[in-house]
């Protein structure tokens, strides 16, 4: 895969422990979810870097002094549902001020193709950092297809967390989407016949909510 400006990979010890752990098949629900939780939380750090910020006045038990903190009301993270559910808290941890939306979108188990089916957006989402995340970039149909109907809406600050990738996927929407920022913890080999990345963990809203 060629190198593109706006693809990052998040790659940190701590990271592929966890990673470790989610990609084995015998990984329970609870400590799957925990973990997909735990990665979104260290990748936010990372990805959030650029985070608007305003400064205010604060007083100190000796002095009085300037302080950076993030800009209330610029943070939105869209889940794309459902696996990007399992994300949602973890980025929270960091941002609890963050508004929340959801764009529904399912593939089709023939063609591969995503099927929109949900979308419900924050108010004035289009002045926000918009944060889409989806514990699995592997086809990048869905993900390009989010990023345009939040596009659509106005909104011109948009992100795109994975946190595995496949080389397809990220290929996608970097080129159909190149003023977005994508970060992915690792890039796999490459998709299936089922368009299952590889090696991947397999079916990850499956394995977050236990319905497999």
């Amino acid at each position: 895969m060629k190198n593109y400006n706006n693809v990052h990979i998040l790659d940190h010890p701590l990271i592929r422990h966890k990673l470790a752990i989610i990609r084995d098949k015998n990984t329970n629900t609870k400590q799957f979810r925990e973990i997909i939780s735990e990665l979104a939380t260290l990748m936010a750090y990372e990805s959030f870097k650029d985070v608007p910020t305003q400064t205010i006045t604060v007083e100190t038990p000796l002095e009085t002094t300037t302080q950076t903190v993030v800009k209330e009301n610029s943070i939105a993270i869209v889940p794309i549902l459902r696996a990007g559910l399992g994300m949602v808290d973890g980025i929270l941890s960091l941002f609890p001020a963050a508004k929340v939306g959801h764009i529904g979108l399912y593939r089709d188990e023939e063609t591969f193709e995503p099927k929109e089916y949900y979308c419900k957006l924050p108010v004035n989402i289009e002045e926000k950092v918009v944060m889409v995340v989806d514990p699995m970039l592997a086809t990048g149909g869905s993900a390009c297809d989010a990023i345009t109907m939040l596009k659509k809406r106005g909104c011109k600050k948009i992100k795109l967390m994975s946190i595995i990738g496949a080389p397809e996927g990220v290929t996608k929407v970097a080129e159909a989407h190149p003023d977005v920022e994508i970060y992915v913890s690792t890039l796999d080999r490459c998709l299936n016949e089922r368009c299952y990345i590889l090696p991947g963990l397999g079916d990850a809203g499956d394995r977050i909510f236990g319905t497999k």
